[in-house]
């Protein structure tokens, strides 16, 4: 293991909220935590709904002095002003995004647990390379990024790396020195209290 930095935190949303209620989770978590990044990661297609979300979260956000990238729809990044976008598909539409979008603008891709794929990611200009699952979970299909990819990537990469899928805190401490970011979804959305979820991933509590 070769970070001496703790890893920043990195939060993704669920894939179906509603955004009311959402927002009274969420600012709790960005109030009391120093969180890098939030990823708005909807499943809807409906253009509409996307677009009043990502308008209310983004104050939610930038209020606090978070970044907020979208998953895929990079065409929402400047009209919305999100500060960039988060690629599901690994390399494939990275350099498109970065033309797109410019240089300022995030661009992350997520590259399951395929080293070629995360190297040819930041070599088109990714910001960061997302590396998961971590253990058992339905995120895509389901195969483990091994932890020996993250010691190998720190120590051979500079683009930084995040870890996502499947976090429980064996995982997070496993990872804490050897990964960028640790990004948190769906363990912290399932719980009743997400806040207090977090911090027990975290080692924060018991």
């Amino acid at each position: 293991m070769i970070k001496s930095e703790q890893p920043k935190l990195y939060i993704i949303s669920p894939a179906e909220f509603e955004i009311e209620r959402f927002s009274e989770d969420l600012k709790p978590i960005l109030d009391s935590i120093e969180i890098s990044c939030f990823r708005l990661a909807l499943s809807t297609q409906e253009e509409n709904t996307i677009a009043k979300t990502a308008d209310v979260i983004r104050n939610i956000c930038h209020s606090r002095d978070v970044a907020i990238v979208i998953e895929d729809h990079f065409l929402f990044v400047q009209k919305h002003g999100l500060d960039g976008v988060h690629l599901s598909d690994g390399a494939r539409n990275v350099r498109k995004a970065r033309e797109n979008l410019g240089k300022e603008a995030i661009v992350g891709a997520f590259c399951g647990n395929s080293k070629h794929n995360g190297i040819t990611a930041g070599e088109a200009g990714a910001d960061y390379i997302s590396f998961g699952p971590l253990s058992n979970t339905t995120l895509k299909d389901g195969t483990i990024a091994n932890p020996d990819l993250f010691v190998w990537w720190s120590t051979m990469i500079e683009t930084p790396v995040i870890s996502e899928g499947g976090l429980n805190k064996k995982v997070v401490n496993d990872l804490e020195k050897a990964t960028d970011f640790l990004a948190f979804g769906n363990e912290i959305w399932k719980a009743n209290n997400p806040l207090n979820e977090l911090n027990h991933l975290l080692g924060f509590s018991d």
